[in-house]
């Protein structure tokens, strides 16, 4: 018997938790799950017999039903999109106003590299037109 106690208390030592403990864990687990399961199951009987008795009302109300989600999806699509095109002004105004006021926001050393870029492109070209006229008129 003390060999018996000794073998118990080194498996409970190895495994960290008494026995009763992991019998414990053992039966919540399987209630919680088995409770899940059991929900589960009426929720999906509840969906087929709720499909089951609105199939024939959505059937008869469909002329109406239909165009009434579609109108309402196209309202919504709408507002979602104008509210996402006012916000994105706004962001872009608020930029503006910063960069107008000299607060360097992101991106405006970026701009004034491209501004730049462009004026010297613009001179270059300019200097190039006055070239090909002074070469078409001394020609």
């Amino acid at each position: 018997m003390a060999e018996h106690f000794q073998q118990q208390q080194r498996q409970q030592s190895q495994l960290g938790q008494p026995r009763s403990h992991q019998v414990v864990k053992a039966a919540t687990a399987v209630t919680a799950g088995g409770s899940l399961l059991v929900l589960s199951g009426l929720t999906s009987a509840g969906t087929v017999v709720a499909l089951a008795l609105a199939t024939p009302l959505l059937v008869i109300f469909s002329p109406v039903l239909v165009p009434a989600a579609i109108t309402v999806c196209l309202l919504l699509t709408g507002f979602v999109a104008s509210g996402g095109f006012g916000a994105a002004g706004l962001t872009v105004f608020m930029w503006m106003y910063r960069y107008m006021t000299g607060q360097k926001p992101p991106g405006a050393e970026q701009l004034e590299q491209a501004r730049s870029k462009l004026a010297g492109k613009a001179r270059e070209m300019k200097d190039r037109t006055e070239q090909f006229g002074q070469q078409q008129t001394g020609s």
